[in-house]
């Protein structure tokens, strides 16, 4: 097992977006087997390559006993419906906070041989997914929350005991209900 250490909030490299994959090779491979082998032993639904300190598009996923990975991922919306529930962070340990996702999606990108794929998901898959591509941009759920929750949640973080308030922290100007994916 190949168990790596997780990044956590406030690691710049969780705000910096992920170079796209080019070279499929033995390292790949190796990337994937860490992403696996660290969300299995951390118990997550996912995780992505920046949350192990690799800034490649990659991601691996554990959702209803479906364990698999994604490389350059492209997502697609089949429709508007949404959904809103919690959602954690492996990178932000022990909070949850409901945030609104798409409830459907089409992620297509390749394994890690370079082969094509696609992967359709709905509700939890589709959340999973769209938190994994989101560290791929740099993007955190903090910034999907709403300003009220949004705040409640950064209060949360500088109380955690994992927290290291000597680490700068950005908040994303972005619009926090999550229309920009």
């Amino acid at each position: 097992m190949t168990v790596q250490e997780i990044r956590l909030f406030g690691d710049p490299v969780l705000r910096t977006p992920a170079d796209p994959v080019v070279d499929f090779d033995k390292q790949l491979r190796k990337l994937v087997k860490n992403l696996i082998d660290t969300m299995l032993d951390e118990g997550g639904a996912g995780l992505a390559a920046p949350q192990i300190g690799v800034g490649l598009r990659v991601f691996s996923f554990d959702v209803d006993d479906v364990v698999g990975h994604l490389v350059n991922p492209v997502l697609e919306f089949p429709d508007e419906e949404e959904q809103d529930g919690p959602e954690g962070c492996l990178s932000i340990p022990g909070l949850y906070y409901d945030t609104v996702r798409r409830q459907n999606v089409i992620a297509k990108g390749h394994n890690e041989f370079g082969d094509p794929m696609q992967i359709v998901g709905t509700g939890l898959m589709s959340r999973c997914i769209q938190h994994e591509t989101d560290h791929l941009d740099g993007v955190l759920f903090l910034d999907r929350l709403d300003p009220e929750t949004r705040k409640k949640a950064m209060k949360d973080i500088r109380a955690a005991d994992w927290y290291d308030d000597g680490i700068q922290i950005k908040v994303s100007p972005h619009d926090s209900r999550g229309r920009f994916i």
